[in-house]
């Protein structure tokens, strides 16, 4: 039986074992998927364990930690200097990252494109990915921040300038005006408990065309309700997270999963999450 698994710290209630377990089923593979907890004071001779897995995925605070353990570093990875799932081939442990792939896999799913005006609220890891990810696609970009994270929302601008010689606007949330193809909420705004939160006012969002959020707990967070009331193209996080462990499979194993495939996960990841 193959082994793999998810490091992180604390990792809690993680969905990613069950999600594995079912696209391990689609391809009739043989493998089990484990929770390792691993303190970041002690990674260093920890992660030593890990080496005895076929492939594993890595979250916060690993994602960075993790890459002067590794022998090699996909493009993608690269470029977010982030990595969410490793490949071990003969020993030989290559990072990835899913995150973006997942996000792309996802906005095809709800047939939202990425492209024209782009509004990426906030400037977490991930904002940072949808950030980089609008501009690989040609989309114009404009970063949205709250008063106190004008800095780091610099940042990303800056970096987009150095790495990928494109330009992005930064601006606050509360300057978030006109209409915008696509927003998407990298933020934890709206998220389980404090669900009546929203990252922008509804008539902001209702004029959008398409909305993407990154949260999944709730599924219908007050963003997705107003985009819902307006009749514009949606999708939460639920997808991203299902598709980015999707194309982790994808890596391991050399398939190909379809939205028919992935379409069941998601519904039985719902439910679990439900309960």
């Amino acid at each position: 039986m193959k082994k793999f698994g998810l490091i992180g710290y604390p990792l809690g209630h993680s969905m990613s074992p069950l999600i594995h377990r079912e696209l391990f089923k689609i391809n009739n593979i043989d493998a089990g998927y484990e929770l390792v907890e691993i303190n970041p004071e002690t990674f260093g001779n920890e992660f030593e364990g890990m080496k005895g897995f076929d492939g594993f995925n890595v979250t916060i605070p690993h994602k960075i930690a993790v890459i002067p353990q590794l022998n090699a570093l996909s493009e993608r990875a690269e470029l977010f200097g982030a990595v969410n799932t490793v490949e071990n081939k003969n020993g030989v442990l290559t990072g990835h990252n899913t995150d973006c792939y997942g996000f792309l896999r996802a906005l095809a799913m709800a047939e939202i494109e990425l492209k024209g005006k782009v509004l990426v609220c906030g400037c977490g890891g991930v904002s940072r990915m949808f950030a980089f990810e609008t501009i690989l696609a040609s989309a114009d970009l404009t970063i949205a921040v709250r008063d106190a994270d004008v800095e780091a929302g610099q940042q990303i601008v800056d970096e987009i300038e150095s790495k990928l010689g494109k330009t992005a606007k930064l601006i606050t949330l509360d300057e978030a005006d006109g209409a915008f193809d696509l927003i998407i909420n990298g933020t934890p705004v709206g998220m389980h408990p404090n669900t009546d939160a929203c990252v922008l006012p509804k008539e902001k969002v209702q004029k959008a065309k398409a909305v993407f959020d990154a949260v999944y707990n709730p599924l219908e967070t007050k963003l997705i309700s107003y985009a819902k009331e307006a009749g514009i193209k949606f999708s939460n996080g639920l997808p991203m997270l299902v598709w980015q462990a999707a194309v982790a499979q994808e890596i391991w194993f050399g398939v190909k999963f379809s939205n028919e495939q992935i379409k069941p996960v998601i519904k039985i990841t719902e439910e679990e999450l439900k309960k």
